[in-house]
């Protein structure tokens, strides 16, 4: 009988089961795509594409409205009229900001050296505006936790994305097999929002009723804002002076750090934040012992796979990537530090929103970058690529620090 409920609870809609699963299944085929496509097209293919990619992640996080964790974390739900504010706000934010690296991409291709390749960059303007175009519904879904429909629509995405960009390059298609990817599964996702969530907003163009959700957002937006510094100034710094191909070992490095230690918290957290919200609604107590204990199991586990991952990065870069990507092992062993941080920053995060503490995430970043921008000149100077790494190392353990302090006072 308590084997019978136990499965019931753990397959139940609103069940961290359903966020495992997700995560899994869609960091899994992200890596398989990423790895796959570097070892077929190697390092300056996957440095143009990352170039593509970080003029989108500088362009939405400039933009970032911060109305989807406002939706989240609001004591009230969205009413209708208030979705279809959200809608109109979030895709004009989409539309702005395709045009902008539209306009924007022959400066972008001369500056990062992509010679012929700036059909990248045009290419990247759609995602933000395939994004932008979702139906806000998935916000209100993600409020109510149901995490079963979310898998779905996330993993029919990821899919999409996987397969068409594993066929493309196979076919010769190079380095723009990655963005025809990334763009159909945007599409699909976007699709999804609307055919299978509700409530659906009304697609009119509507601009005030969600002035409530300013003074929360506003710090989110500034988070957004700092972290474009914290996470693309070394990329912005090494693509520029080094070129496509450097940055493509630089990216590769940091991003199958990412898929084996930050990816799993930042995916848990899209469970972890509208729980901790939820708890803290009815009782602020047990939300602060369930924050607690995610974090000890966060600490613990994250600490293991670190020593593990270090001792084995070049056989797995061997065995991966192939030898064209060895230089990025020494790399590799630094981000790894970098990526369990970030992991377990991801958690704090997750709790100081929740508590509605938002400020606290803005104020740990700011210190992260007064640490980067202290440490990363002479560090560059005596260790080269690597000092700009151990300077995010030196960045990301301040703000940890701030934030454990911050949960510590919320409760």
């Amino acid at each position: 009988m308590f084997a019978t409920l136990s499965m019931r609870a753990g397959l139940g809609a609103s069940a961290a089961t359903w966020v495992l699963l997700q995560q899994v299944a869609v960091r899994g085929l992200v890596a398989l795509k990423f790895l796959a496509i570097g070892r077929i097209l190697g390092p300056t293919a996957i440095g143009s594409v990352s170039v593509a990619l970080l003029a989108v992640a500088i362009a939405e996080s400039l933009s970032d409205t911060g109305l989807a964790q406002a939706v989240i974390q609001g004591r009230e739900a969205p009413t209708h009229a208030e979705l279809g504010a959200v809608w109109t706000t979030l895709m004009a934010r989409g539309a702005f900001v395709a045009l902008l690296l539209l306009a924007l991409a022959p400066v972008m291709a001369a500056q990062f050296h992509l010679d012929g390749s700036i059909l990248l960059l045009q290419l990247a303007a759609v995602l933000p505006l395939l994004r932008g175009v979702a139906s806000p519904a998935y916000f209100v879904v993600q409020r109510e936790r149901r995490f079963q429909h979310i898998a779905a629509v996330e993993i029919a995405a990821a899919c999409a994305d996987c397969a068409v960009g594993l066929l493309l390059a196979v076919a010769g298609a190079g380095a723009i097999s990655v963005l025809i990817g990334m763009a159909l599964g945007e599409g699909l996702k976007s699709t999804l929002t609307w055919a299978t969530m509700r409530p659906r907003p009304p697609i009119a163009l509507r601009w005030h009723g969600i002035g409530h959700y300013v003074a929360f957002s506003r710090w989110i937006w500034a988070s957004s804002v700092v972290n474009l510094v914290l996470n693309q100034f070394d990329k912005l710094v090494v693509g520029k002076m080094l070129g496509p191909a450097q940055l493509g070992a630089y990216q590769m490095s940091s991003r199958l750090a990412q898929m084996l230690l930050a990816d799993a918290a930042i995916a848990m957290s899209q469970y972890l934040f509208p729980t901790f919200s939820a708890h803290h609604r009815s009782d602020a107590a047990h939300a602060a012992r369930i924050f607690h204990l995610y974090l000890v199991a966060a600490g613990f586990g994250l600490a293991l796979i670190v020593v593990l991952l270090r001792w084995l990065a070049a056989p797995l870069f061997s065995l991966v990537l192939g030898p064209q990507w060895m230089p990025a092992v020494p790399l590799f062993r630094i981000f790894v530090i970098n990526m369990a941080l970030g992991a377990l920053i991801a958690v704090l995060v997750s709790y100081l929103r929740a508590v509605g503490d938002a400020r606290a995430a803005t104020q740990a970043s700011v210190m992260q970058v007064v640490v980067l921008f202290a440490v990363v000149p002479p560090a560059t100077h005596y260790w080269g690529v690597t000092g700009i790494a151990w300077g995010m190392t030196a960045g990301l353990a301040t703000a940890t620090l701030w934030m454990l302090y911050r949960t510590v006072k919320a409760r």
